[in-house]
């Protein structure tokens, strides 16, 4: 791969050529903003949007809150999980940046000295976005889109081909994905056992009562209505 990267006739030079030459025509508060946001705005979205699901799960409470808090857990951990497979996979393919094989490109952000495929960054967004989409749609298709977004920033700052973002976009779906049945299935319960708890269920519940004195209730309710249900009964009689 890196062989392929060092000729620039193929589509995936090309398109980081496209990309980033779009940084050399734009103001530079411009890309100051995207050198941010591509580094540390976007993660930091994400995790606030999980929070954000998390708060709007909580308040909502319904029956399967437990479940959807658990996959909310699993989004980030999914997220860190994938940055660790990728770990040998650069140690493996030692893909060098961009701007170190070829000419022309306009560096946003310094520092990276490390290799390229693939990217961390679209690695963690992917990750998140689709452990968010398995809890809940409507913020795992946000999530989607601000993952996508990341992907283009870190083409436009110049610090990774478009192959490098596909890669991770691959490698955190296929973390979130595979390892979700495992995770929801230790999770869960763990979550459940918290919604159960007088206090700390208020992690999962905001609204209503524990497991526990929903059933209390329920069975009172049923004695109640069994016991006017008998007096009606003598009354006709």
């Amino acid at each position: 791969m890196a062989g392929l990267a060092e000729s620039g006739s193929n589509p995936d030079v090309d398109l980081l050529y496209d990309i980033n030459g779009l940084a050399k025509d734009a103001p530079a508060w411009f890309d100051r903003a995207v050198e941010f946001v591509g580094e540390y705005g976007l993660l930091l979205a994400m995790v606030l949007l999980v929070v954000w699901c998390w708060w709007s799960v909580r308040r909502r409470g319904a029956e399967d809150a437990a479940s959807s808090v658990a996959a909310l857990v699993w989004a980030p951990l999914a997220a860190g999980i994938a940055v660790l497979v990728n770990v040998p996979i650069r140690g493996f393919v030692e893909r060098p940046r961009p701007f170190r094989t070829h000419e022309g490109i306009d560096v946003l952000v310094s520092g990276k000295t490390d290799y390229s495929f693939v990217s961390d960054h679209a690695t963690i967004t992917m990750a998140m976005a689709v452990g968010l989409f398995v809890a809940n749609r409507k913020f795992g298709l946000l999530g989607l889109g601000l993952a996508l977004l990341e992907g283009f920033c870190r083409i436009y700052m110049g610090v990774h081909y478009p192959t490098d973002v596909v890669g991770g976009f691959a490698l955190g779906t296929a973390v979130a994905l595979l390892l979700s049945p495992v995770a929801m299935a230790l999770l869960t319960p763990l979550t459940k056992a918290i919604e159960r708890s007088p206090r700390a269920g208020r992690l999962i519940r905001a609204r209503g009562r524990s497991y526990d004195e929903q059933d209390a209730v329920m069975s009172g309710t049923r004695r109640e209505a069994a016991g006017a249900g008998t007096e009606e009964r003598d009354l006709a009689a």
